[in-house]
């Protein structure tokens, strides 16, 4: 219902208790199945626990209420977090706005053009002096164009098409991911942008109402096509390249939120009160901060990554692990001891029982004094659940990752991690997959500081949506932990513009915004030059080079056997021949990896399955450098 899109889907203060195992709602967007396997029980036990531990200590709020935004407030922000801050003045230096709009999509353009409106109306209402129009920033359709190309590429009427798209669906092709065939593969295309491929899909009338799915244990498999440019993972981009990302996915979910008519909704950010713990009810980058003094590069706070190493090594066969709670009292002594004894080596881990460590794992969740999901995007996290197509949901959670800040984002995973490794012992431990994201959802979804604006009566459906979300984010998370490739085409656009910093005009802007159809990278093979002989640096390994003949059928793995098979029978000059572990009397050829660096991008790493003479047509201007795997343990 329309109600239920525009709320903000805010689960911070949620009813004391709902009726176990009740029937479930029958709302087209309910998806879990009322059954033994699919109980909400754990669910309002956990928000039980919590409002008991709160009362008990009397808590109080450590995020401020978030205040309702007036109107164009909202564009502003959005605009300022898109990179397009310099849109909003009445005089604007354009040439960094300039490099980012020229690598948009039609639907992203619009998903701006709108927001660029949008704004500037309230402007116009508060200001007797003009604003800027957006027209002066998008350029004018030149009237000689056909009737059919302005209707196609109109923002207005793109947007008046999708808004009542939803009465044209018809069900001529089922295109929603209810698993049929719980062994058969779905594609999750990845190369053109989600915004351009749900569009096309509602121009064609293709999308499928939405169904329940029919076993809650059994979720659709994607295969994402690999392509010849390989998968790029979080991780595998240079800090400068990643820096780029969260921007260029806010527009694309924007984008995609508009296409699909949903409204994307996000908390203002609220000043966070200080504290003089060191551990519980710190801000995360404060804890990494500290952290790092201690132990430099740390992504995941220490204190986290005892608590799980130490659930990995004792709890993981412990039968209700999570859902079974510790003793509130031990949970309070034991973080008071934590504060004081953890930087200093004297708490000993093994004297603490393990539902008391689920406890404090949970605790430390809940302490944050921002969402871990953070307070702006928690919201949107919420509002996935009222998205009707699985593969849509999942695009919008892979988006909703990147935009995350990287310490929230590392944190999330190392949680998401552990909790795969709980699900994997369900036989020992009687925790399966729905189990656990019942019990994790509330200590995600529910936080101290956020306001209770849930519609009456949407309660339970709004935990079964955040149980959902949960559930997903710890099945897909390799999938939302992907970079699309059309992001990466964008980071390359960017890269190459600003190394060019071309000088665009207005009319020029408009003619690219109007020419760009998809992200897809176009990978323009030189037939008159099918092979290609490139050298590839090991510098920290070796002082020689390696010369390679690409061709067509050349990948990364190839030059990795070779630089091995090099390596091992040639006696090439070592530098550091104890940083390479040995197999089988042999190096062993996974602890390497090659990085592409340079040109128009910052660093990638290589997927093993990059074919290296289309990568060379992509980026000619690029080293490639082989590095040993930081995973792996240095043998000094």
């Amino acid at each position: 219902s329309p109600s239920t899109r525009n709320c903000p889907c805010k689960m911070s203060q949620l009813p004391p208790k709902s009726p176990l195992a009740s029937p479930v709602s029958e709302g087209t967007n309910s998806r879990v199945e009322s059954s033994d396997n699919l109980s909400m029980d754990s669910f309002w036990l956990e928000v039980e626990n919590i409002k008991q531990s709160a009362e008990a200590e009397q808590e109080e709020c450590s995020l401020a209420d978030v205040k309702t935004q007036e109107e164009g407030e909202a564009e502003a922000e959005w605009l300022q977090d898109a990179g397009l801050s310099d849109l909003l003045g009445d005089r604007a230096s354009e040439n960094d706005n300039i490099v980012l709009l020229s690598t948009l999509t039609k639907t992203q353009a619009a998903a701006v053009q709108r927001r660029l409106d949008t704004y500037s109306r309230s402007r116009r209402r508060k200001n007797k002096h003009p604003v800027r129009d957006v027209r002066d920033i998008f350029g004018v359709v030149n009237s000689e164009e056909t009737a059919a190309e302005k209707e196609e590429s109109s923002p207005d009427q793109l947007w008046h098409n999708l808004r009542t798209s939803n009465v044209q669906r018809t069900e001529t092709q089922d295109y929603s991911c209810t698993v049929r065939n719980p062994g058969k593969e779905v594609v999750f295309n990845m190369d053109v942008a989600y915004s351009e491929q749900a569009a096309v899909l509602l121009k064609g009338s293709f999308l499928s109402e939405s169904r329940r799915l029919k076993d809650g244990n059994v979720l659709t498999k994607f295969k994402i096509p690999k392509g010849r440019l390989g998968v790029t993972r979080v991780g595998d981009l240079s800090a400068q390249d990643m820096k780029k990302i969260p921007t260029l996915a806010l527009i694309e979910l924007t984008a995609l939120c508009d296409v699909l008519g949903f409204e994307l909704k996000r908390n203002k950010a609220a000043k966070l009160k200080t504290t003089e713990k060191r551990l519980f009810g710190v801000p995360l980058n404060t804890l990494l901060e500290n952290d790092q003094k201690l132990l430099p590069n740390t992504k995941v706070p220490l204190l986290l990554q005892a608590l799980l190493s130490c659930l990995e090594k004792r709890g993981l066969e412990t039968e209700g692990i999570l859902r079974v709670s510790g003793s509130q009292t031990r949970i309070k002594s034991l973080e008071q001891k934590l504060e004081r004894d953890f930087y200093t080596g004297l708490f000993h881990w093994d004297e603490v029982h393990q539902n008391d460590v689920s406890g404090l794992l949970k605790r430390f969740i809940r302490e944050l004094p921002a969402p871990l999901l953070t307070a702006e995007y928690l919201p949107a996290f919420a509002a996935v659940q009222n998205i009707p197509d699985l593969r849509q949901r999942l695009q919008a959670l892979n988006l909703l990752i990147l935009i995350l800040p990287e310490p929230n984002r590392n944190t999330l995973k190392a949680l998401l991690e552990f909790l795969s490794k709980v699900v994997a012992r369900e036989n020992n431990n009687k925790m399966n997959l729905w189990n656990v994201s019942t019990v994790m959802a509330p200590n995600l979804f529910m936080h101290k500081g956020l306001p209770n604006k849930i519609p009456e009566g949407k309660e339970k459906q709004l935990a079964e949506g955040a149980a959902d979300i949960v559930r997903m984010m710890i099945h897909y998370q390799d999938l939302l932990w992907t970079v699309s490739s059309f992001l990466v085409a964008q980071v390359r656009k960017l890269n190459e513009s600003n190394s060019k910093r071309y000088q665009f005009c207005d009319k020029r802007i408009k003619n690219l915004l109007r020419k760009i159809h998809a992200d897809k990278e176009k990978v323009e093979k030189n037939q008159a030059e099918p092979s290609k002989i490139v050298k590839v640096h090991a510098s920290l390994l070796l002082k020689d080079s390696l010369e390679v003949h690409l061709n067509n059928a050349t990948r990364v793995a190839d030059v990795l056997r070779q630089f091995q098979k090099n390596l091992c029978q040639n006696g090439w000059n070592i530098v550091n021949t104890v940083n390479l572990l040995k197999c089988n009397n042999s190096m062993e050829c996974t602890n390497l990896l090659l990085y592409e660096v340079g040109g128009n991008i910052g660093e990638r790493c290589l997927d093993p399955d990059t074919y290296l003479l289309d990568l060379y047509h992509v980026n000619p201007h690029a080293e490639w450098i082989i590095k040993q795997n930081p995973s792996y343990p240095r043998m000094f």
